[in-house]
């Protein structure tokens, strides 16, 4: 009950913490409690899924990386398709906060600079498709002209 006071956890999430603090508890022993915690409506992963998406977009994620955390903590796909989706018009706002915050005292880059391709590479690994990036970039970015020789 400590677990679920301070967070909701994913129902794996929580097996596994509890494996790992008691580890002479058998798999039906835990399997039972889970199940009674689900019963009483205390565990449940549709709940767990709702405040992570909530949390994670907050914190400046796009839909890929949500959607990896998830699976990683084992959320069925099903629960995911129903909370998550990927043409949530929240996205694009997101990534334009997270390239504004990258690029507050820039005014002009180029194409394939070092800026450029650095902000690039940050918001690919924070889970934004590359039409969201480009979009933000584009949005928020001045971008100059190389010289031509």
């Amino acid at each position: 009950m400590n677990y679920l006071a301070r967070r909701e956890h994913s129902t794996f999430e929580l097996h596994e913490k509890l494996l790992n603090k008691y580890p002479k508890l058998t798999i039906k022993e835990l399997d039972i409690a889970l199940n009674q915690l689900q019963n009483e409506n205390l565990l449940s992963d549709e709940r767990f899924t709702e405040s992570y998406i909530r949390y994670r977009k907050g914190k400046g994620f796009g839909y890929k990386h949500i959607k990896a955390g998830l699976g990683v903590r084992r959320v069925d796909p099903i629960i995911i398709s129903k909370y998550l989706f990927t043409d949530d018009d929240d996205w694009e706002k997101i990534a334009l906060d997270l390239v504004s915050k990258k690029v507050r005292y820039q005014h002009q880059t180029q194409y394939g600079s070092k800026l450029h391709k650095k902000i690039i590479r940050f918001m690919e690994s924070r889970g934004f498709t590359f039409h969201e990036i480009k979009k933000a970039l584009n949005q928020r970015m001045t971008f100059c002209k190389t010289a031509e020789k």
